[in-house]
């Protein structure tokens, strides 16, 4: 008969002294609980055309409302706006609100979920299997970038050098300051055009 007795790990002694009870957790393992927490985000990679083709519609939308906006004053509607927009984004791409919104340049995956924040691409500690250096079970969200972004029509946009996260933003609507820019440049634009037209009938 062998002498070799069964090894008894740790983790075996902690389920043994635990308090018995009619609990039972409906998923215990770290790992399924790990992939959940990241299945909406990596959906939204994986559905980064079609997330482009609507935040583009919905881009459109909004600067439609410039008026509506200007006219109650955009500094009003950012409490309510901004309400909605973090619950939407932070359910979708777990937004961190930097208020610098680049999803349509990143594949629809947030560098600001990076652990290291990195805005222009991945570190030099990516994992062989794509996981992240500092969170070993979290997909690198920069290649998950780089793969969302090959399927979006401006791909090459994930090849833009962004500029550094300005801190003063947080916690602000990312969407209406893309909006005020932009009603900014088109009223520019009329303006120089109107310009250009005046001058011609002058002449």
């Amino acid at each position: 008969m062998s002498d070799t007795q069964p090894t008894v790990t740790q983790a075996t002694l902690v389920k043994k002294a635990a308090p018995k009870s009619d609990y039972k957790p409906a998923d215990v393992s770290p790992q399924r609980r790990v992939q959940r927490s990241f299945a909406v985000r990596l959906w939204s990679v994986r559905h980064s055309r079609l997330l482009e083709w609507f935040y583009a519609r919905f881009a459109d939308m909004f600067l439609l409302l410039h008026p509506l906006w200007k006219g109650i004053g955009y500094g009003r509607v950012e409490g309510p706006v901004k309400f909605v927009e973090k619950r939407v984004k932070g359910f979708m791409f777990d937004c961190r609100m930097c208020g610098q919104c680049i999803l349509s340049s990143t594949g629809m995956s947030c560098p600001m979920n990076c652990p290291k924040q990195l805005r222009n691409g991945p570190c030099g500690g990516v994992r062989a299997n794509g996981n992240c250096e500092v969170e070993p079970d979290m997909p690198c969200v920069w290649v998950k970038a780089w793969e969302g972004s090959q399927n979006m029509v401006h791909n090459d946009r994930i090849l833009t050098v962004q500029k550094p996260v300005d801190q003063s933003l947080r916690e602000t609507s990312a969407w209406l300051r893309v909006t005020a820019q932009a009603a900014a440049a088109r009223e520019a634009a009329a303006a120089a055009k109107n310009g250009a037209a005046n001058t011609g009938a002058s002449a």
